[in-house]
């Protein structure tokens, strides 16, 4: 069940490195803020996200704003307006009618979904389309940042106390002399069908095909027609959804405290670094790996199981390092 979810973490990093070249590490606070904000609305509380989506969302329509009159290029601004303002303003105007114990677990689900995702494309716009053609170091080093003070921002709106949230399937079902519970076989399932979808887009959609093009080459995507802009918000948008359904999940099995994204994006990292930060398959197969590795060293090694799953990246970057060969982006 872990390695599914760091399949997921996985799969999304990639994703985001080879559509943009960001080594995005707070991919884990989007785990973290998916399972407090549905563990808040379960609890009939209102959760911090509406207020960092509203703060985002006039911050991202002031930058674009600022960009459109400069530019003197107004076409856009009423989509614009509708993102970053109204959807911000309905989902707050909402949370209160949401955020009430009774109401059907589904519905919290769906309006949890819908405060973090558009928070994946609005932190794009901020913090890396004005540094787009910056190189992937000092990417890097921003990603490091935004961890840092999503983290803390989550402290602020979340606190410090852990969070459950209800399961999303009651029951257990019994094979042989092991009980699961629903909730494992909903976690699989789940992970199985956006895996699917996943494949789904990129080979049937034509915004898939744009992502393809994009991670092959940024700079005949361009030369095409196919904006890096729109790519990387839709990649971003990907990871968010992906990223904050992952929380959703692993929060009835676990408590979630305002931190513990960071440890379960450094899995699915380990994941991602399996397949080079570019092999989607292999990157799934490294996360089953890393979570089936995790699981025995519990019982063998506890207090060493984070240092040996973190301990894999070093054998694994000198396996690939034998062969492999810089290429540098705008020579690909």
């Amino acid at each position: 069940m872990n390695g599914a979810i760091y399949a997921l973490l996985g799969l999304a990093l990639v994703l985001v490195f080879v559509v943009t070249r960001v080594i995005f590490i707070p991919q884990g606070e989007f785990v973290t803020y998916g399972a407090l904000t549905l563990a808040f609305l379960a609890n009939g509380r209102m959760p911090g996200t509406v207020y960092l989506l509203l703060l985002l969302g006039v911050t991202t329509f002031i930058v674009e704003l600022v960009a459109a009159w400069r530019s003197r290029h107004w076409s856009g601004m009423g989509r614009m307006v509708a993102i970053n303002l109204v959807l911000p303003t309905i989902l707050y105007l909402l949370a209160p009618y949401v955020a009430v114990q009774g109401t059907a677990l589904w519905v919290q689900v769906l309006f949890a979904l819908a405060l973090v995702i558009p928070l994946g494309p609005m932190l794009y716009r901020l913090v890396y389309q004005p540094v787009e053609q910056a190189s992937v170091l000092v990417l890097l080093i921003i990603s490091v940042a935004l961890h840092f003070a999503l983290t803390g921002l989550g402290l602020v709106f979340f606190g410090a106390e852990g969070w459950r949230t209800p399961p999303l399937v009651d029951g257990s079902v019994q094979m042989g002399p092991v009980v699961w519970t629903a909730q494992t076989f909903a976690v699989l399932g789940t992970c199985a069908v956006l895996i699917v979808g996943l494949w789904l887009f990129f080979s049937r959609t034509l915004y898939g095909r744009a992502l393809r093009a994009t991670a092959v080459n940024r700079r005949g995507a361009r030369l095409v027609g196919i904006s890096t802009r729109v790519s990387g918000s839709l990649t971003f948008t990907l990871a968010a959804a992906i990223g904050a359904l992952s929380g959703m999940l692993i929060a009835a099995m676990t408590t979630i405290y305002y931190d513990t994204g960071f440890l379960i994006g450094l899995k699915g990292f380990v994941a991602a670094i399996f397949g080079g930060m570019a092999s989607y398959p292999i990157a799934a197969v490294g996360a089953m790996f890393i979570g089936i590795l995790e699981a025995f060293f519990s019982f063998w090694a506890s207090p060493f199981k984070e240092a040996i799953v973190f301990a894999l990246i070093i054998p694994v970057l000198l396996w690939r390092s034998f062969g492999s060969t810089h290429v540098d982006d705008e020579e690909e």
